[in-house]
């Protein structure tokens, strides 16, 4: 039920229009316009409506106890609110078609997942524990592809990279660890990240590369916090970042 009122949000909003607004503030030196339109409302609505419907749906789970769900909402949200930007950036056809169909299965899995992880104790963890993690950083991937190829400006790419791949971090972290140093390690990733994500943002860069440059430091940030709280030697917690930033960074020349 969740998925499908999602869905259909998305569904109809290509067929609603609306006038947008544009809200501008000047500051020394800087001149800033923001619009608000309906494809802007109904993403963050539909953040929202996840994010509350993911509550609802762990509070039956036996597992849940009064504990809080908030780190549960992270992912799902961010499903559905990349979803929305992948759709309203490409035109009504069989890409659209297919992109929505694909957004809607991997919502539901990743609500499925976040359900199993409730419980460390189920046998599914592991598995779904490992599918969440792959599933946000490929989100955080596709959302830095999709807003720099929408040609966003630094003032507001910058704040949404950051914020998702804090998120993305920090999820990754609690569903490996449950260090208290977890916060900490977001916090130092999202300044690396936001350094990254600043300096590339005006170099003449394709989309792909652009996503995946930001995408290796944040990866491999928060694999080398996680590798140490698991008590793995410096050495040994910093091969598997290294090298899937070495991969990464590959990748990012060759499609250059």
């Amino acid at each position: 039920m969740l998925a499908a009122v999602i869905l259909l949000a998305y569904s109809l909003t290509p067929f609603v229009d609306l006038p947008g607004r544009d809200i501008s503030i000047e500051l020394p030196g800087f001149f800033l316009s923001v619009e608000i339109n309906i494809r802007t409302a109904v993403a963050f609505l539909v953040a929202c409506l996840t994010a509350s419907g993911v509550d609802w749906l762990l509070r039956d789970h036996p597992a849940i106890a009064e504990g809080s769900t908030v780190q549960h909402w992270f992912l799902p949200s961010l499903t559905a609110w990349v979803l929305g930007l992948s759709l309203f950036q490409l035109p009504f056809g069989m890409v659209w078609l297919a992109v929505f169909a694909t957004g809607g299965i991997l919502l539901m899995l990743v609500i499925i997942a976040e359900y199993i992880v409730v419980d460390p104790q189920d046998i599914r963890y592991a598995l779904a524990s490992a599918g969440l993690i792959a599933v946000s950083f490929a989100l955080f991937l596709t959302l830095a592809i999709v807003l720099h190829s929408a040609g966003t400006r630094l003032f507001l790419i910058l704040p949404a990279l950051m914020l998702a791949g804090g998120l993305v971090s920090l999820r990754t972290l609690r569903l490996r660890t449950q260090s208290s140093l977890d916060f900490l390690a977001t916090l130092v990733t999202v300044l690396v990240l936001g350094q990254f994500a600043a300096a590339l943002h005006y170099w003449p860069l394709s989309s792909i590369t652009y996503g995946l440059a930001v995408l290796g430091p944040t990866y491999a940030m928060t694999t080398l916090v996680s590798g140490l709280d698991e008590g793995k030697s410096l050495r040994q917690a910093m091969l598997e970042p290294a090298l899937v930033l070495l991969v990464v960074l590959i990748a990012a020349l060759w499609t250059r």
